[in-house]
């Protein structure tokens, strides 16, 4: 009989004890969730507001886009591209963290204490917007067409049938040590050279990212036009390029061995003394677009300035979006004060495009295009000898 009291009493003794800590528990569960979305909260909320505003600019210098373009890039990103809400945090606050980190290169700890969310929400919005934005190429990459030569940019005026120029640029990476080697370009610095493509107004037509930094850019190129998604062009017309590529048909490079750059020319003695000096000139103003392009994106998006601890793939990534918000940019806000901080110094072909089989598809120079530039550059020569007479 003993026993039995002594069970039962024990019994009891442990129900009271589960019942303190289920009531703890209960308590601590209760209030780490008031704390987090009845305190938190308004707190999200009001930051946001402070950061779409635009109240001296707080818009403009933290997420590097006024408050109508991020309206506009959010209602796109959620219709076009499918970015949902999650039950706590809104698209507007999705793509601000996701502006904020590619226009300062914050890091996520940094984000975690700004927005008052978790690393882990943090991280995945930026790459659930990551997504999205890449699901964009077919709106905002720009279709390849002739630039107007009567109505077009006055530094292309001289290139009839020209689309565009294209460059490579060096990006700072982050690599496993075991790849580095194949990174490591020829200053010694871990990068990937990216392909880009623009028209006349410094949009991107095509980007190619991924390949490393000790590939040159000819080899880029080659692969580009080699793939199953292949960068085209239209055979009688070309693209200004410099001479890290070889001159040959649909790619039109400055003749060698004489002056190109534009710190080269000026007035006396410094003009052109002949039909290459003149081509040269010509061709370095008007493909200075794709240098400047470059360069307006570095300003925007500071986590293109060094090296970030994203995989080798988000990093590419990255890149491309960039890219693409680069033109959205161009496209949507009137003026852009990063523009005149620049110095002077996937392609989007329409579908019935893509029937024709006429586009270049090998990088082999050729005597009749070698020719075809020399004609060509002596006649801009020329024409520019006889407007010189005629003052």
């Amino acid at each position: 009989m003993a026993a039995v009291l002594a069970i039962a009493k024990h019994l009891a003794v442990l129900r009271m004890a589960a019942l303190v800590i289920w009531q703890y528990y209960s308590r601590c569960r209760a209030k780490r969730l008031r704390y987090s979305y009845s305190e938190k909260m308004p707190r999200q909320v009001e930051h946001l507001k402070d950061l779409i505003s635009d109240v001296n600019g707080a818009c403009l210098d933290r997420l590097r886009i006024n408050k109508s373009t991020f309206l506009k890039l959010c209602t796109l990103l959620r219709d076009y591209a499918h970015l949902k809400p999650t039950r706590y945090v809104t698209v507007k606050e999705m793509v601000a963290m996701f502006l904020e980190i590619l226009a300062h290169h914050k890091k996520t700890r940094e984000q975690k204490h700004i927005f008052k969310r978790s690393t882990w929400t943090v991280s995945k919005n930026f790459n659930c917007v990551l997504s999205a934005v890449l699901k964009l190429h077919d709106v905002l990459l720009k279709q390849a067409t002739p630039i107007n030569t009567t109505h077009g940019s006055s530094k292309f005026k001289y290139f009839e049938n020209c689309l565009g120029a294209l460059d490579g640029s060096y990006f700072h990476v982050r690599v496993k040590e075991s790849e580095q080697p194949r990174f490591r370009d020829r200053h010694g610095n871990i990068t990937t050279n990216v392909l880009g493509v623009c028209d006349d107004n410094m949009n991107f037509i095509y980007l190619l990212a991924g390949w490393e930094g000790s590939a040159a850019d000819s080899r880029v190129l080659k692969d580009a036009i080699s793939r199953r998604d292949a960068f085209t062009v239209r055979k009688g017309f070309y693209y200004l390029c410099d001479n890290g590529y070889a001159n040959c048909e649909g790619f039109l490079a400055p003749f060698r061995g004489v002056r190109y750059h534009l710190k080269e020319w000026g007035v006396g003695s410094m003009t052109p003394q002949n039909h290459e000096e003149y081509f040269n000139m010509r061709h370095s103003s008007a493909r200075n677009v794709i240098g400047r392009a470059w360069g307006l994106m570095k300003i925007w998006w500071g986590i293109l300035r060094s090296a970030s601890f994203y995989p080798i793939r988000t990093q590419n990534h990255i890149i491309m979006a960039c890219a693409l918000l680069h033109n959205f940019i161009r496209r949507e806000m009137i003026s852009d004060p990063c523009e005149a901080k620049v110095p002077y110094g996937y392609q989007n072909w329409a579908a019935d495009d893509r029937e024709f089989q006429d586009d270049i598809s090998t990088l082999q120079s050729s005597s009749q295009w070698t020719t075809w530039s020399e004609t060509y550059a002596k006649a801009m020569y020329e024409e520019w000898r006889q407007s010189r007479r005629m003052r």
